[in-house]
């Protein structure tokens, strides 16, 4: 839990001697845009490192850079992402799924600059999870093939007040790795629906495929996002998913890359006119866009 150790020391640091700290300490780490989550390096957190070097240079060429640090095996951390924004938040479902034991074991608690909460586990040594995001939950995991901005990063909020990443508190006991599936099936429980058995089979092929592209867009880096979106996008909808399915799943995936709203909605839309000979295009842009793209139930897109 080496980065996990370093929050409480690196607080009041300039960005770039903290992040000198966690390469000294062996923490893969890699800059992001000033006052954003955005990586900064052309292959995101595929090109995160513990080399004092690089870090060096990337921290003198941006001194305001946050921080970033893959999560999942690279960086021996995973984190439960508890989201609050505009349609909902995150806590009441992570204080359900504390206390009936999906969630316990945390080593520490990171308040977010929107109010949020980042709830960091070790990772199990023997057991790889992907990231994955609970969009009706309001709560993300974020494991391998993911990463997290980590303290004392700070992100631009409205009013042009750069709000910080801190740390609330270090367990006092000994922490404990998180079952990353189990806390999904209790987060977003799947629903049993009634089908002729061809159909059920088609559709358990196309939930299967649509968690492994929102992994994969998830991951994608500055200067591939758009692209591996379309890329996701247009696979889902060949599969014969609807607009609304795929914006469902993709959504957030494409946002915790980096991308925003009407960019994710502009490039899923382009993707069904460019996959179907008469396609359906979605709706127009409403007023909280983010709604859209987190599931906001009662939507109508297409």
């Amino acid at each position: 839990m080496g980065a996990v150790d370093l929050f409480s020391e690196v607080g009041g640091m300039p960005l770039s001697e903290a992040a000198a700290r966690f390469a000294a300490a062996g923490v893969p780490v890699f800059p992001c845009v000033p006052g954003e989550k955005r990586p900064l390096v052309a292959r995101g957190f595929h090109d995160a490192t513990a080399d004092p070097g690089q870090v060096a240079a990337w921290w003198s060429r941006w001194p305001s850079a946050n921080i970033g640090i893959p999560t999942g095996a690279a960086s021996g951390v995973e984190v439960v992402d508890v989201d609050v924004h505009a349609t909902g938040t995150g806590f009441p479902a992570f204080r359900e799924a504390h206390r009936e034991g999906y969630a316990a074991g945390w080593a520490a608690l990171v308040r977010t600059p929107s109010g949020g909460l980042h709830a960091y586990y070790p990772a199990h040594p023997d057991r790889a999870q992907s990231s994955w995001q609970a969009a009706r939950a309001h709560v993300d995991f974020r494991g391998d093939g993911g990463y997290i901005i980590a303290p004392p990063s700070k992100v631009l909020r409205a009013g042009g007040v750069r709000a910080p990443y801190r740390l609330i508190v270090a367990s006092g006991d000994t922490p404990a790795p998180v079952d990353a599936a189990r806390l999904r099936d209790f987060l977003d429980p799947r629903t049993p629906i009634s089908m002729g058995r061809a159909r059920a089979a088609r559709f358990e092929r196309q939930g299967s495929d649509a968690k492994v592209l929102a992994g994969w867009v998830a991951a994608r880096g500055e200067g591939e996002r758009n692209r591996g979106l379309f890329w996701a996008a247009c696979r889902l909808a060949e599969s014969g998913a609807s607009a609304n399915a795929t914006l469902d799943v993709l959504g957030p995936a494409a946002e915790h890359a980096g991308l925003g709203s009407r960019e994710i909605m502009a490039t899923i839309r382009s993707a069904y006119r460019t996959t179907r000979p008469a396609p359906r295009t979605l709706g127009e842009p409403v007023a909280d866009e983010r709604r859209v793209v987190r599931g906001s139930p009662g939507r109508v897109i297409s």
